[in-house]
């Protein structure tokens, strides 16, 4: 990172506004391919040796056949809904502790560049754990009913808003919370390496010509895609066991689970440690260009135009 000046303050607004806008458009755009990833995690091998999906091709196909092309959005208003505010926190906050742990030269060490991602990602499972609690039901139901219609058994629709109401009259608003630690685990760990990498290859492209000191966008789109892409795999173990706890319907003949490590230990011991990255190719192709594109939007600016502001290199 070439020596500079700390900028004399930082704006929260536009950073949320760039930040909701980017997810937005990067959920919208690998949905259907974190459906697949949801129904691959959570389906286990039954007592006969059965499985209902043998790849990501097949699980596409199925779906299709199933629900029709829009069947691969189940989820996705939910999803869509609350991502504006998760993103905004988290590309918000990954900055605003950016800009407070920088020196006021403007240099932030790798240790404190970690430090500021993983404070992103904790502050951002706020509103995470219900808004992927929430997917995960969604995303899942069609293969519940495929299950339930192979048995015979009368197949009920399922909404957002009906297992959200369920949720919180069983449980309070903290049954909407069902697999935070998980969740949490997950996101700092994903932060603290994504965030530091993905400044590291920014800083390194070529800069754009409007005085704003941000790199060029495809240099954006390249940097959120390398260090999505790493973050992803290294994270894919601790997102299966929070998707697995977050699934509160199995199938029949599926093990149910009490909490981290006894969702832990049961995957290693009836599915072995490869169970541990299942949909793991899956989560790279909706992490990598999701975060790719996220970045590369919330590097453009959006909020400061609507805003009128000028627009400021962050650290």
């Amino acid at each position: 990172m070439t020596e500079q000046k700390k900028p004399a303050s930082f704006s929260v607004l536009p950073k949320i506004i760039n930040g909701g806008i980017a997810g937005i458009i990067g959920v919208t755009c690998v949905f259907p391919m974190d459906l697949v990833k949801t129904r691959l995690q959570n389906q286990q091998i039954l007592p006969n040796g059965e499985k209902m999906y043998s790849s990501i091709i097949d699980c596409f196909r199925k779906t299709i056949a199933q629900d029709g092309f829009f069947g691969m959005y189940r989820g996705s208003a939910v999803n869509i809904l609350l991502v504006t505010p998760e993103k905004a926190i988290k590309l918000a906050a990954n900055d605003y502790f950016r800009y407070h742990l920088s020196t006021p030269q403007g240099k932030l060490p790798l240790h404190m560049a970690g430090i500021a991602g993983g404070l992103a990602g904790l502050f951002q499972i706020v509103v995470t754990t219900p808004m992927e609690l929430l997917k995960i039901q969604m995303q899942d139901a069609g293969r519940i009913a495929s299950a339930d219609r192979a048995a015979g058994r009368e197949v009920h629709k399922l909404t957002a808003l009906s297992v959200a109401k369920q949720l919180v009259k069983e449980n309070g608003i903290f049954g909407l919370y069902k697999g935070v630690k998980a969740t949490g685990v997950r996101d700092v760990l994903f932060s603290v390496i994504y965030f530091p990498m993905m400044a590291t290859i920014n800083d390194a492209g070529p800069r754009k010509t409007d005085n704003s000191g941000e790199a060029v966008f495809y240099w954006s789109l390249l940097a959120g895609l390398s260090a999505g892409m790493t973050s992803a795999f290294l994270c894919t173990p601790f997102d299966v066991i929070k998707t697995r706890l977050q699934a509160i319907k199995k199938i029949e003949g599926e093990k149910e689970f009490e909490g981290f490590f006894d969702c832990v230990s049961k995957t290693m011991k009836y599915e072995g440690p490869t169970a541990f990255f299942k949909g793991g190719l899956c989560r790279i192709m909706v992490i990598a260009p999701m975060f790719g594109i996220a970045q590369m939007v919330y590097f453009t600016g959006m909020g400061e135009r609507i805003l009128g502001m000028e627009r400021k290199k962050t650290v």
